[in-house]
């Protein structure tokens, strides 16, 4: 029993602990359930020298979810010189029938289907990667709270039949006009001056995110390849940033069709017998990229033009980049 050339170890995580299960490399072997650990280090460290003093001379590959808990476990194992994989909850194989789902039920069923090469993993970022990729993401989040804000603020005024006779909003002169305003009732002058507040804490918070992110991506490893995706028009600094951080390496796609699949960009399909069917996109993968990917090419609706901007974008990239 001790000469299995591979284990495979499912590790169902949550928040404060995980339920393990392995199974041995042969044909008729079954999985079977350790039972539930502490999500710690401690433990998972434990759980490795106990599975290397049952079977010395295998090999331990570990799978988990993706989910909120992050990559630092499979940076962990990993560290530790064995290997791990995470896969996506969405893509593993379901039984229509199947309605009873508990961790140990889940963690003996993804055992086996490991075991049986019948889950795909997915890509980890390397963590400098996933650090720009948690500023980009923080940036779109002030942007959208920064919007949110200015959509109550207008809606307030909205209520009160109070309207702006200028030509644009938020310009300086809109700002002074906000800052002079005066409505009829106490309580509501004080949540106008709470609302102009807020916008304005978070318009700084927005400029602090935007020179952060220009400051780190200029020492990023990817930062040529931002330069290269700036050179077609709809994409500045912020879309390229967001858009690479979260495709991470382009070379694991060896082909365009993979990189559309995974940005969920290719049609859907329904084909059987001689009828076929093709809907709209998929929309699976990552979300974030689809939408940035979608809003830049907005911008080839329009007729070509090439800006001071985008010259001065495209200043040191070789012919053909645009």
């Amino acid at each position: 029993m001790n000469n299995n050339s591979m284990i495979f170890i499912w590790l169902d995580t949550h928040k404060d602990f995980d339920n393990v299960a392995y199974c041995e490399d042969e044909r008729l072997s079954k999985p079977i359930h350790q039972g539930r650990i502490p999500n710690t280090k401690q433990a998972i460290t434990k759980l490795i020298r106990q599975l290397q003093s049952k079977y010395p001379h295998a090999t331990l590959h570990f799978v988990y979810e993706a989910g909120p808990c992050g990559y630092w476990l499979y940076r962990f194992i990993t560290s530790l010189g064995h290997c791990c994989y995470i896969v996506a909850p969405s893509l593993v194989p379901k039984k229509p029938g199947d309605k009873i789902k508990t961790d140990k039920r889940d963690a003996l069923k993804l055992c086996q289907l490991l075991k049986n090469n019948e889950i795909d993993p997915i890509y980890v970022p390397e963590p400098d990667d996933e650090a720009v990729r948690d500023l980009s993401r923080a940036r779109e989040t002030a942007m959208k709270d920064l919007k949110d804000g200015k959509y109550q603020l207008k809606a307030l005024l909205l209520r009160n039949n109070v309207t702006y006779s200028g030509t644009a909003n938020w310009t300086l002169q809109h700002l002074r006009w906000l800052a002079q305003l005066i409505l009829p009732h106490t309580c509501q002058q004080i949540v106008l001056q709470e609302m102009i507040h807020t916008i304005n804490e978070r318009i700084n918070r927005l400029q602090r995110l935007d020179n952060e992110l220009l400051y780190q991506a200029k020492s990023w490893r990817y930062y040529p390849v931002v330069q290269a995706l700036q050179a077609m028009r709809g994409v500045k600094l912020t879309v390229a940033v967001g858009i690479i951080a979260e495709l991470g390496d382009l070379k694991r796609f060896d082909h365009p069709s993979k990189l559309m699949a995974y940005l969920g960009l290719v049609p859907s399909e329904h084909t059987t017998s001689s009828h076929r069917r093709q809907g709209s996109i998929t929309k699976c993968g990552n979300g974030r990229a689809r939408r940035l990917l979608t809003e830049a090419a907005h911008t080839y609706k329009f007729a070509a033009k090439v800006s001071t901007e985008m010259c001065k974008r495209q200043e040191g990239l070789p012919p053909g980049s645009d």
